[in-house]
């Protein structure tokens, strides 16, 4: 069931985005031969609309959207006078570089666009985020999660992770009552150095476990006095916003969201041409695979929220410049506009030829290490 609900993430996730580029070209004037669900080879022609065919295909991973022109091969102008045809006006090829530019981020933005849908809805149906005071109160599955801990504290010598849920607290007097912030802080300090934290907690992977840790002094810079673990906690919990609350918090968490995970691409690449790229913080097709699943099971919410996170990843990878991706294409498109005159075919042709197996390399890695963490 899970791999089911993974497939059809996927699909849904890139046929939007194709979507996207078939909406800008049919608002460009392009003409569009085909839209297709799924990969072929073709199980029908679902219809036809005008021009543009519907298709069904057997391989259920996505879908496509063939624009006339979009192969330079065959319809660039150059070939075309070569050989004696006319150059068709409506070809991808023949349009001017701002409509090209235009069909190949449109992709992006519909990712972009679907993931801040998906935020949205999932802040409406009410997913885990963190709680204001004034939400704690009317907020279900109310929890005391770890949101940062400080290298070389004694929360991170003593293994408390980001993500960690904080089941219990206790220190031989006295149990932690409230799942507040301010309440856990409090609960640390008082007592000083003499007494040693019981924290049981639940890791991201779901594993729970019994920690022991000491408060210690001079952990804060900014009040060295003060015992403390150093750890930052929030309180989470599942409270529905309305609709015009969803409305705001979705743009700024999709803002958000996109740019840590341009910096997490940023750096990760910068990792691979300079040999130190961290593969234990990258998922791929397995990995993701068991995400998606893990969230279907904690609701509509924790999936629409996994969707979108994926939805962006997928918008700002294609982004990259690199040949066989919307932004290696994209650069193709900006040289040609510098240059005025289209790239030669045959080394437009063997680019694309090294960005696609150069593709096929790092996924293969991708996989390898997802397969390597489930049986280690």
């Amino acid at each position: 069931m899970e791999i089911l609900i993974f497939i059809a993430v996927i699909v849904a996730l890139i046929v939007v985005h194709e979507f996207g580029h078939f909406v800008a070209a049919k608002i460009s004037g392009m003409r569009v031969d085909e839209f297709g669900l799924g990969y072929p080879p073709r199980v029908l022609v679902i219809g036809k609309v005008g021009e543009t065919e519907y298709t069904l295909n057997w391989l259920p991973f996505g879908g496509f959207v063939k624009i006339y022109g979009e192969d330079p091969s065959t319809t660039t102008a150059q070939t075309r006078l070569a050989t004696g045809q006319a150059v068709d006006p409506r070809a991808f090829s023949s349009k001017n570089r701002f409509l090209q530019a235009l069909v190949l981020v449109a992709g992006v933005a519909m990712n972009l666009l679907f993931a801040y849908a998906l935020i949205t809805g999932a802040l409406i149906a009410g997913t885990p985020r963190a709680l204001s005071d004034n939400e704690i109160a009317v907020a279900k599955n109310v929890e005391l999660a770890v949101a940062n801990v400080l290298p070389g504290s004694p929360a991170d010598e003593a293994g408390l992770l980001p993500g960690d849920v904080i089941l219990s607290a206790e220190d031989g007097h006295n149990l932690l009552s409230e799942t507040s912030p301010s309440a856990f802080t409090k609960f640390v300090s008082e007592g000083g150095f003499n007494k040693t934290i019981t924290l049981s907690v639940r890791h991201g992977s779901g594993e729970e476990k019994t920690i022991f840790v000491r408060p210690e002094a001079g952990v804060i810079s900014t009040d060295p006095s003060r015992y403390a673990l150093g750890v930052e906690v929030a309180t989470i919990g599942v409270a529905p916003l309305s609709l015009d609350s969803a409305i705001v918090e979705g743009a700024r968490i999709t803002w958000g969201a996109t740019v840590l995970t341009a910096v997490g691409l940023w750096h990760f690449f910068y990792g691979i041409f300079t040999l130190s790229a961290d593969l234990s913080q990258v998922a791929g097709p397995v990995g993701i695979a068991g995400v998606v699943g893990s969230a279907s099971l904690q609701g509509a919410g924790y999936l629409l929220s996994i969707m979108a996170i994926i939805s962006i990843n997928l918008a700002l990878i294609n982004l990259i410049p690199v040949p066989a991706l919307d932004g290696g294409r994209l650069l193709f498109v900006i040289i040609e506009s510098i240059i005025r005159r289209p790239i030669n075919v045959r080394i437009a042709q063997s680019i694309n030829a090294i960005g696609f197996l150069f593709l096929i390399l790092l996924m293969l890695v991708v996989t390898a290490n997802d397969i390597f963490k489930i049986v280690s």
